[in-house]
């Protein structure tokens, strides 16, 4: 007896099973792009606070003293933004004195979908960071 008559084509079974595995890399993907797209925000935090800890800096050597003014121009302050270019961060000076101050950088939007350690970075005048390096939010 001979098999005269092959199917042709996929069986319904099979096409099941091929959208569920493609459903499980989409998903993965996602969250992984997703997570890759929090971390690089965060980059955004770490530069602000850095260009605050040298305009700092700058301010400091011409008027011997620190400022709490973020966004007026020099020489009444440092002229940078309140917030990180593209919105995620919200930056603040607090704990401020004439010889000291801390910057501090907290996330906004989507982005206090981040890690608690990680919605809040700070920097002082001493360049201690928080939170520690140990947890990555630096890297």
């Amino acid at each position: 007896m001979s098999f005269q008559h092959r199917m042709q084509g996929i069986t319904l079974l099979e096409l099941m099973v091929v959208v569920v595995i493609v459903a499980i890399l989409a998903t993965i993907a996602t969250a992984n792009y997703r997570s890759y797209m929090i971390r690089t925000n965060r980059t955004e935090a770490r530069t602000s606070l850095l260009q605050i800890q040298s305009a700092q800096e700058k301010f400091f050597l011409q008027n011997n003293q620190y400022t709490n003014n973020i966004t007026a121009t020099p020489p009444d302050g440092l002229g940078l933004l309140a917030t990180t270019p593209s919105g995620h961060y919200t930056i603040a000076i607090d704990n401020y004195s004439t010889v000291a101050y801390r910057a501090v950088a907290t996330a906004a939007g989507s982005q206090v979908a981040d890690i608690a350690a990680c919605r809040t970075l700070t920097i002082n005048q001493n360049g201690q960071r928080t939170p520690a390096d140990s947890s990555g939010c630096w890297k």
